[in-house]
């Protein structure tokens, strides 16, 4: 017999009855009942019950064993009486009569407990993350992990992708988020950075002959941490593809995400091809270029029908460029007032001025907008929008950016309260045809709007002859209830583009020529016209865990404050190493207290 197992805990059935087993796990709980001792021995793979009685030689070190403690237990299969059979374990059917029991490695007192998954503060489940991933719920998140990132290989795989691993020490990025520098000891004062992104090497992988490229690529970025966002470190499904149109990295990532998805969850997911909206369209639909298409809400653009109107507020705003945007709120108007009037305290809580709204009830409009705006008016904006005898509509004027921005969120709130958003599906969608460029105000210039190394539509005689501000860029993301889960975009892969683009948002020759000098040589040697995307892997498998944070799906996260509790990082280092690498630490300086009154 093997030393520590036989089987493992959630093999055993009843065709093992009378079988002799060992097994060996944690003791996820004992129960007494006077008796007869249960203890239910949990492994990797599941749960089985073990059982002896008051008279049997290992009772006492049975009764004195703690929970979580390591112990191989050898004993026969029988058969539980039917009353009590436990349906929800695949080892139900069965339990095991313990004649040996050893221990192999006994615990003390516990920070947390593992067995009824009851809520712990986050710190001390980072700081014992060993303990936390033993629950019932991390351990299938992690394990759910691991398939969903064996399928996506094998779906890449099947459609000729060859997996390529990139550099991790690499040169630091002008551009994007912060980087995590690495001082090199060889070469005083200088440092490697931590990738953010393979972007430069999986294009290079291109431009080197190969043709399609993918990689479960780690990526870092000194950014802060977000729901939906580790801090530090994140994992992507880094794609490249070399003679491809946009149409073709779609045809090529769509049924990957749709199978993923479909393979995953019983819930309904978007038949391929995604839906494709427009930037624009995006942003003035759903106040967003991320949106939820869960939520049937649409807004629309009523601006001329406040415009000259007798409800001077909105009337105002747009004589000075203002732009008002509706929101539909299907059958609100049943709801009493308070409900519009939570609505406006709730968008002044976010920040901004306001929300006006209309209530219609038994075909009446109420509300001061509805009182100043005339019958005319009401009837125009009731037909454009589709409004019924008891809808609500609610209203966010201002600066077009402002007032989507409002709109959005709005939408969003609205969906919720009215509970119109259907949670039991996956809604995917693409956003396309980004602009190129984008106006800062503060600046006055021109700056790229999302990524400079995207191939504008039109190539280089859009940039010689159109409005910068209406030269749209082949770039798009990939959207999943509202939550983005990859840009990418076809490359501008022709030096004569890249130096005309570069130059319409104020950068010179010389400059692109220092900063992406890599990338701009080997383009000189020749490159395809190539594209790609990197969908997040966490993020698509927090969507699979239906899990609101990220870091329930990752094994060893950070907190929101970039910090490993359990390792202890970031740390000091001593002052020898710091020699060796040529680096003197400067701390802040130290904030002095306020004088006592």
């Amino acid at each position: 017999m093997h030393a520590y197992r036989t089987h493992t805990c959630a093999e055993l059935t009843k065709s093992h009855v009378d079988a002799a087993v060992r097994l060996s796990g944690w003791v996820h709980r004992k129960r007494d009942h006077g008796n007869l001792l249960f203890v239910d021995l949990r492994d990797h793979y599941g749960i089985t019950q073990c059982v002896l009685d008051v008279d049997a030689d290992a009772f006492k070190a049975v009764e004195a064993i703690r929970s979580e403690s390591v112990v191989t237990i050898t004993g026969k299969v029988v058969a539980r009486s039917p009353e009590t059979v436990n349906a929800d374990l695949p080892t139900g059917e069965i339990e095991v009569w313990i004649k040996d029991f050893e221990v192999q490695s006994a615990t003390g007192d516990l920070p947390m407990p593992v067995f009824g998954e009851q809520e712990y503060p986050e710190d001390i489940r980072l700081r014992h993350r060993y303990l936390d991933l033993r629950r019932e719920t991390m351990h299938k998140n992690i394990v759910l992990r691991s398939q969903i990132i064996r399928s996506i290989r094998r779906r890449m795989e099947d459609q000729g992708f060859m997996e390529f691993q990139t550099p991790i020490l690499t040169a630091s990025s002008p551009e994007g988020a912060r980087d995590f520098l690495v001082p090199s000891r060889l070469h005083p004062g200088k440092f490697y950075a931590l990738p953010q992104a393979p972007q430069q090497f999986k294009q290079l992988i291109m431009v080197s002959g190969f043709d399609r490229y993918f990689q479960i690529a780690p990526c870092f970025r000194d950014e802060d941490a977000r729901a939906d966002r580790s801090p530090g470190e994140f994992y992507q499904l880094d794609v490249e593809m070399a003679f491809v149109t946009q149409d073709d990295v779609f045809a090529a990532i769509e049924p990957v995400m749709a199978g993923l998805f479909k393979e995953f969850t019983d819930r309904p997911v978007t038949d391929t091809p995604f839906p494709r909206i427009p930037y624009r369209e995006a942003m003035l639909k759903y106040g967003t270029d991320k949106p939820d298409l869960r939520n049937p809400l649409v807004i629309e653009d009523v601006t001329e029908v406040f415009r000259d109107g007798g409800f001077g507020l909105f009337a105002k705003l747009i004589d000075k460029g203002a732009v008002v945007r509706a929101i539909p709120a299907p059958g609100a108007g049943a709801n009493p007032r308070s409900f519009f009037d939570k609505m406006n305290d709730w968008a002044r809580s976010e920040g901004h001025a306001g929300l006006g709204y209309i209530n219609i009830k038994d075909g009446v409009p109420g509300g001061p907008i509805a009182k100043n705006l005339g019958e005319e008016r009401l009837a125009q904006l009731r037909e454009q929008m589709g409004l019924g005898d008891n809808d609500g509509v609610f209203f966010a004027a201002g600066a077009e950016a402002d007032a989507a921005a409002l709109a959005g969120a709005a939408r969003t709130k609205v969906g919720e309260d009215l509970g119109l958003i259907d949670a039991e599906r996956y809604a995917f969608c693409w956003i396309v045809d980004f602009p190129m460029y984008e106006y800062d105000p503060d600046t006055k210039t021109l700056d790229f709007s999302h990524n400079p190394f995207s191939m504008p539509q039109g190539g280089l005689d859009a940039l010689e002859t159109k409005d910068p501000l209406d030269i749209l860029a082949y770039q798009y993301d990939i959207v999943c209830n509202g939550i983005e889960l990859s840009s990418g975009a076809i490359r501008n892969h022709r030096p004569d583009i890249m130096y005309k683009a570069f130059e319409i948002a104020g950068y010179s020759p010389e400059v692109l020529e220092e900063r992406f000098s890599g990338m701009l040589n080997a383009f000189k040697c020749g490159a395809p016209p190539h594209g790609g995307i990197a969908p997040g892997v966490d993020r698509i498998v927090m969507l699979l865990a239906d899990e609101p944070n990220i870091r329930e799906v990752i094994l060893f996260p950070m907190n929101q404050r970039a910090e490993d509790l359990m390792m202890g990082a970031p740390n000091t280092v001593d002052l020898k190493h710091l020699r060796e690498l040529h680096i003197r630490v400067v701390e802040p300086p130290k904030k002095t207290a306020a004088p006592s009154e």
